[in-house]
């Protein structure tokens, strides 16, 4: 389908591409049809794009002309027009965490045939986990727990200033608070499992990556291979923990992957690195009794207010946490083995040639974290990543650089990152391809009373609002062409900030007869098709 204009030059070149092609296509002129200003409206919301040509091909939207040649050149029209709507999903979101399911979930609701892929490659120390992502598997929700778990301990401190009394000596039970903290989470990975099968969401327990377009590989733990297709894609691989690229660091220490679920308490710990994770899980450790120390590169949680950071690291260092700054470790040597076992560490100073060494139980990192794109076979359907940080870039619909793959998450470039944005996203993104529209549009023409003696044109003064229906339909767009229009928008404007709704319009007696009383009776939807044209005054 072609969205064109018989005048446009970009839309002759695409035109007559398919035609060389043999394709025959359905062409809207829309320049020779009467609502085809709204027609290309409409486009423009449902694609982000304002120009002509616009372009779909089985139900994917491939852009202008330069997008189209560029299609074609690399291949990918031709795939599209080579398919027919049989395949096996409708979506396929690869990984299985936040946004994903997320995503897959909201799909499946719009009436969506979905399948998730989620596989999780084990940590160097062997150390893997179920459906549910980073946040309820190795992150926000393990870590609240060993936090709270430490809180306890401070308590039991406190407890004695309010007159608890006793005598028994308190420890902490490693052992026993990693099962419940597991077993906790256990229940919620078959929650999610549970959650996904009463939506008729398929879940497989593989590892995907794309090998052509619209198809991927599945492999699983065993190393069979499935192949499965999909309309649509959704990329939502997360991140993993980065290593130091020094010798030991995989073989000999850890990262929040193997922390939550460590089968033995891990003793006197070197934690590297001075991120918010590195800095909660010290905080924590040291709060069980452990001596920790925290070996920072530069500066105490960068991207932070450096104020707040170092009121931070001076409250730990008055609790027990030791802070070694501006050292990096350069290796790491095991002395022992055990659970724990001894490692020594070798590390330089970044502001000289000192170098000091350290013997530890356990060495956490937690210098940051990687994208997991780049071994998911991007590079074979045309998807762009950064080549430095692996990250990839999206348009503000979150689609990639290929039209049918789209991206949620930690993994999308100069965005918000973490789960309570992932979650949503991951939501929006399905309402967006599947039709469930967010927003309500209330609209209508109207005849300012000015014209009507003069006999100026009828019906051609515009009025519209935009109502958030997550949000008791609050105003969040106002549009007006008409006289005076700079006043009328004024007053309104005003009540938008203080959160004017529709309800509230319709509360609202109209001032008579004005042009701003137009929107105290706006009754017709543009998704309802209804005839706007005023009929009185």
């Amino acid at each position: 389908m072609i969205f064109s204009k018989s005048y446009c030059p970009h839309s002759t070149r695409v035109k007559e591409l398919f035609s060389s092609l043999g394709v025959e296509c359905n062409v809207l002129e829309l320049d020779q049809v009467d609502d085809g200003a709204k027609i290309q409206e409409v486009l423009s919301e449902i694609t982000n794009q304002k120009t002509v040509p616009n372009v779909f091909v089985n139900k994917v939207h491939v852009g202008g002309c330069d997008q189209t040649f560029q299609a074609y050149q690399s291949g990918l029209l031709q795939k599209l027009l080579q398919e027919d709507s049989a395949y096996d999903y409708d979506l396929i979101i690869v990984g299985g965490g936040s946004g994903g399911l997320s995503c897959a979930k909201e799909a499946a609701i719009l009436g969506k045939k979905v399948m998730v892929l989620d596989f999780v490659v084990p940590s160097p120390q062997g150390t893997s986990w179920g459906l549910g992502g980073t946040c309820v598997n190795v992150g926000c929700i393990p870590k609240k727990l060993m936090h709270q778990a430490a809180l306890l301990g401070q308590a039991l401190c406190d407890s004695r200033k309010f007159g608890w009394e006793y005598d028994q000596q308190v420890k902490h039970n490693w052992e026993t608070m990693t099962k419940a903290i597991q077993n906790h989470i256990s229940s919620l990975n078959w929650g999610y499992r549970l959650s996904l099968r009463e939506k008729a969401v398929a879940y497989v327990n593989s590892y995907g990556e794309f090998v052509e377009h619209h198809k991927v590989k599945a492999t699983n733990k065993k190393g069979q291979e499935t192949y499965y297709t999909a309309a649509q894609f959704v990329i939502a691989t997360g991140e993993r923990p980065r290593y130091l690229g020094i010798q030991g660091d995989k073989e000999y220490c850890i990262t929040s992957d193997d922390l939550f679920s460590l089968p033995y308490c891990p003793g006197k710990t070197l934690v590297v690195g001075a991120s918010y994770v590195a800095l909660e899980c010290a905080g924590f450790l040291a709060g069980f009794g452990l001596d920790v120390t925290v070996m920072v590169r530069s500066i105490l949680l960068r991207g932070f207010d450096q104020e707040m950071a170092e009121k931070v690291g001076s409250y730990m260092e008055q609790h027990g946490v030791k802070f070694l700054r501006k050292f990096i470790p350069v290796m790491i040597q095991q002395l022992e083995k055990g659970s724990p076992g001894k490692l020594k560490v070798l590390a330089k100073s970044t502001e000289g040639t000192e170098t000091i060494e350290g013997v530890y139980n356990t060495v956490l990192l937690a210098i940051g974290r990687d994208s997991c794109t780049r071994k998911i076979g991007l590079e074979k359907i045309g998807v762009k990543i950064n080549e430095k940080s692996g990250k990839i870039p999206v348009n503000d619909v979150e689609q990639t650089s290929v039209p049918y793959v789209y991206a949620v998450g930690d993994i999308l470039e100069d965005r918000p990152e973490l789960t309570p944005v992932a979650i949503q996203s991951g939501k929006l993104l399905a309402r967006r391809l599947f039709g469930a529209s967010l927003v309500k549009i209330y609209h209508t023409l109207f005849w300012p009373l000015e014209w009507t003696v003069a006999g100026r044109e009828n019906n051609t003064c515009y009025a519209k609002i935009i109502c958030n229906k997550l949000d008791h339909d609050r105003v969040i767009g106002f549009h007006i062409l008409g006289p005076n229009a700079g006043e009328v928008t004024q007053g309104f404007a005003a009540a938008m900030k203080c959160g004017l709704t529709k309800q509230l319009l319709d509360d609202t007696i109209g001032i008579h007869p004005t042009c701003g009383e137009v929107f105290m009776t706006l009754e017709i939807t543009k998704s309802s098709g209804l005839d706007i044209t005023q009929k009185g005054c």
